[in-house]
């Protein structure tokens, strides 16, 4: 049925005012429980403990959530959740709003079931983010649902106070967090892929860290888990060298990988199946220079359960989809949760 209305209808309209409408209806079934129930319902999303998963002292529905960059601004978390996502990431958020590039800057690469995109962290700021995520965190719906921030720098903020600006962000917005994410890697921010060399990169991690742990104490919060996002186009020295940061540093873990400008179809980066190999590639090599504790969000070319199930198979902890949903529809979160599910009962404890 999706698919139909998808090439009848959302295929013929600009992508980013369809995601807008498709947006705008998710976060309004979700924010009614009845509603929202009953759509679990339908969609099959998995009950009780087949597919759970214990992630930094987190019980998590599931291993299958998405991916930053659908949710921007936090204004449908309870609607996705309802879909079936275990864990909704929600971002890039920047510590001042923005408007993001001029359009048009959404793309469907239709033949290969992706998107590019040049957005440029278009959002509302980390000071009106934070208080959106404090009502959401008053109810016990609302604190139940695990939530991880992108944070991203300000297009406006010269690089050397790029620790300042991310921690800005952090601190403003770790104490309504399960995980925050430190964006370094989208290609749509001048400069901001610099930062992931390792001289740059450890003031950033650095200040994030400080300004969470801060935040989170004076709030009574336990400490926030941080990550780093990489692209997909660095060298394979590159990713070691993060991955060696991220252990010098106690950092949490790594998120691999965002999109990618290694094509030729025109400014922005490229989600979806091309990302597939490679994110598979970074994950794994992640896996074996951080060793067993680290955790590895998956992420790039999920779009399905077969490739969910890759992902885990080389390594990752948990992984994400965003591209595929689009594509996919509002039962895809469900299907691919109930397969991990399936498999944990078949294999219990199996990453």
């Amino acid at each position: 049925m999706y698919r139909l209305l998808f090439d009848l209808v959302f295929r013929r309209m600009d992508p980013e005012r369809a995601h807008e409408l498709a947006f705008a209806l998710i976060g309004g079934l979700g924010r009614v429980p009845g509603l929202r129930t009953l759509v679990s319902r339908v969609l099959r999303v998995p009950r009780g403990d087949a597919g759970r998963v214990r992630v930094w002292g987190r019980e998590l529905p599931g291993r299958f959530g998405l991916a930053a960059g659908f949710d921007k601004d936090a204004r449908a978390v309870e609607g996705l959740a309802m879909l079936g996502f275990s864990f909704v990431e929600i971002g890039t958020v920047t510590a001042h709003a923005q408007p993001g590039n001029e359009g048009p800057r959404l793309w469907r690469v239709l033949d290969r079931r992706a998107l590019r995109n040049r957005m440029g962290f278009n959002n509302e700021g980390s000071q009106a983010v934070a208080a959106r995520l404090r009502r959401l965190r008053a109810t016990p719906h609302g604190r139940r649902i695990v939530v991880g921030v992108n944070i991203g720098k300000t297009k406006a903020t010269p690089a050397a106070e790029a620790a300042a600006d991310y921690a800005t962000s952090a601190g403003r917005l770790a104490p309504y967090a399960d995980y925050l994410v430190v964006n370094v890697s989208s290609p749509n921010t001048p400069g901001l892929r610099d930062l992931q060399a390792v001289g740059s990169l450890r003031p950033v991690l650095t200040a994030t860290r400080v300004a969470a742990d801060e935040a989170t104490a004076r709030a009574g919060r336990p400490v926030v888990p941080v990550l780093v996002k990489i692209a997909p186009d660095l060298s394979d020295e590159d990713v070691d060298a993060v991955a060696d940061l991220v252990a010098e540093l106690g950092l949490d873990g790594v998120v691999a990988v965002n999109t990618t400008i290694a094509h030729d179809l025109g400014p922005g980066g490229l989600s979806g199946p091309p990302l597939l190999a490679r994110g598979l590639d970074v994950v794994a090599r992640l896996r074996t220079r951080l060793g067993d504790e680290a955790v590895i969000i998956g992420v790039g070319g999920v779009s399905g359960p077969a490739d969910a199930r890759e992902y885990l198979a080389v390594g990752a902890t948990l992984v994400q989809a965003y591209t595929a949903f689009i594509y996919e529809g509002p039962a895809f979160p469900a299907r691919v949760a109930r397969a991990l599910a399936d498999d944990a009962v078949r294999a219990p404890g199996v990453r």
